[in-house]
Protein backbone atom coordinates (compact mmCIF):
# COMPACT_ATOMS: atom_id res chain seq x y z
CA UNK A 1 0.00 0.00 0.00
CA UNK A 2 1.06 3.31 -0.56
CA UNK A 3 0.89 6.97 1.51
CA UNK A 4 -1.13 8.28 -0.87
CA UNK A 5 -4.82 8.96 0.35
CA UNK A 6 -7.26 8.51 -2.96
CA UNK A 7 -10.60 9.57 -2.62
CA UNK A 8 -11.92 6.30 -0.41
CA UNK A 9 -9.63 8.19 2.35
CA UNK A 10 -7.95 4.81 2.82
CA UNK A 11 -4.16 4.16 2.14
CA UNK A 12 -4.44 2.56 -1.51
CA UNK A 13 -2.95 1.98 -4.81
CA UNK A 14 -5.31 4.81 -6.39
CA UNK A 15 -3.78 3.23 -9.80
CA UNK A 16 -5.57 -0.47 -8.58
CA UNK A 17 -9.42 -0.65 -8.56
CA UNK A 18 -10.70 -1.23 -5.19
CA UNK A 19 -13.68 -3.98 -4.95
CA UNK A 20 -16.07 -6.07 -2.61
CA UNK A 21 -18.20 -8.59 -3.67
CA UNK A 22 -22.14 -8.14 -2.65
CA UNK A 23 -23.96 -11.55 -2.46
CA UNK A 24 -27.54 -10.05 -3.07
CA UNK A 25 -30.76 -11.68 -0.94
CA UNK A 26 -31.40 -13.51 -4.51
CA UNK A 27 -28.33 -15.35 -4.14
CA UNK A 28 -26.58 -13.50 -6.45
CA UNK A 29 -22.90 -12.20 -6.54
CA UNK A 30 -22.28 -9.13 -7.57
CA UNK A 31 -18.76 -7.35 -8.04
CA UNK A 32 -18.86 -3.75 -7.23
CA UNK A 33 -15.70 -1.21 -7.57
CA UNK A 34 -15.70 0.85 -4.31
CA UNK A 35 -16.42 4.67 -5.17
CA UNK A 36 -15.81 6.40 -2.30
CA UNK A 37 -16.33 5.90 1.43
CA UNK A 38 -18.24 9.08 3.07
CA UNK A 39 -19.38 10.86 6.29
CA UNK A 40 -22.90 12.16 6.22
CA UNK A 41 -24.72 13.27 9.88
CA UNK A 42 -22.47 10.60 11.91
CA UNK A 43 -21.92 8.00 10.09
CA UNK A 44 -20.21 5.59 7.28
CA UNK A 45 -21.38 4.98 4.07
CA UNK A 46 -19.82 3.19 0.92
CA UNK A 47 -20.47 3.71 -2.74
CA UNK A 48 -20.49 0.69 -5.24
CA UNK A 49 -20.29 0.51 -8.86
CA UNK A 50 -21.34 -2.76 -10.00
CA UNK A 51 -19.27 -4.36 -12.63
CA UNK A 52 -19.81 -7.05 -15.36
CA UNK A 53 -17.69 -9.74 -15.38
CA UNK A 54 -15.16 -7.95 -17.64
CA UNK A 55 -14.40 -5.76 -14.84
CA UNK A 56 -16.72 -2.91 -16.67
CA UNK A 57 -19.27 -0.47 -15.92
CA UNK A 58 -22.15 -2.40 -15.64
CA UNK A 59 -25.45 0.19 -15.88
CA UNK A 60 -25.72 3.30 -14.09
CA UNK A 61 -26.68 2.75 -11.24
CA UNK A 62 -24.72 3.09 -7.62
CA UNK A 63 -25.17 1.15 -4.25
CA UNK A 64 -25.45 3.25 -1.34
CA UNK A 65 -25.05 0.98 2.24
CA UNK A 66 -24.09 2.15 5.89
CA UNK A 67 -20.49 1.13 6.44
CA UNK A 68 -18.85 0.24 9.80
CA UNK A 69 -15.45 -0.69 10.16
CA UNK A 70 -14.82 -1.68 14.28
CA UNK A 71 -11.25 -2.17 15.43
CA UNK A 72 -10.33 -5.58 15.21
CA UNK A 73 -12.67 -6.95 12.71
CA UNK A 74 -13.85 -6.60 9.12
CA UNK A 75 -15.89 -3.92 7.82
CA UNK A 76 -19.16 -4.58 7.41
CA UNK A 77 -21.93 -2.77 5.02
CA UNK A 78 -25.76 -2.52 6.17
CA UNK A 79 -28.42 -1.81 4.14
CA UNK A 80 -30.13 1.65 4.59
CA UNK A 81 -33.75 0.93 5.12
CA UNK A 82 -34.94 4.75 6.56
CA UNK A 83 -35.68 6.99 3.62
CA UNK A 84 -34.72 9.72 5.18
CA UNK A 85 -31.63 8.42 6.23
CA UNK A 86 -30.97 7.53 2.44
CA UNK A 87 -31.87 11.13 1.49
CA UNK A 88 -29.02 11.66 3.78
CA UNK A 89 -26.65 9.55 2.42
CA UNK A 90 -27.46 10.37 -1.73
CA UNK A 91 -27.19 14.22 -1.03
CA UNK A 92 -23.66 13.79 0.42
CA UNK A 93 -22.71 11.61 -2.11
CA UNK A 94 -23.86 13.64 -4.73
CA UNK A 95 -22.15 16.70 -3.04
CA UNK A 96 -18.69 14.35 -3.13
CA UNK A 97 -19.53 13.65 -6.82
CA UNK A 98 -20.22 18.00 -7.58
CA UNK A 99 -16.86 18.13 -6.04
CA UNK A 100 -14.96 15.58 -8.31
CA UNK A 101 -16.68 17.60 -10.89
CA UNK A 102 -15.51 21.06 -9.93
CA UNK A 103 -11.66 19.75 -9.15
CA UNK A 104 -11.41 18.41 -12.84
CA UNK A 105 -12.68 22.22 -14.58
CA UNK A 106 -10.13 23.14 -12.02
CA UNK A 107 -7.34 21.37 -13.72
CA UNK A 108 -8.55 22.10 -16.93
CA UNK A 109 -8.60 25.77 -16.62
Amino acid sequence: MSDKKCDCGQDCNCEEQMTVTLSLDNGEDVECAILTIFEAGSRDYIALLPLNGEGEQEGEDVYLYRYLEETGEEPRLENILDDDEYEIAADAFDEWLDSLEYDELDIEE
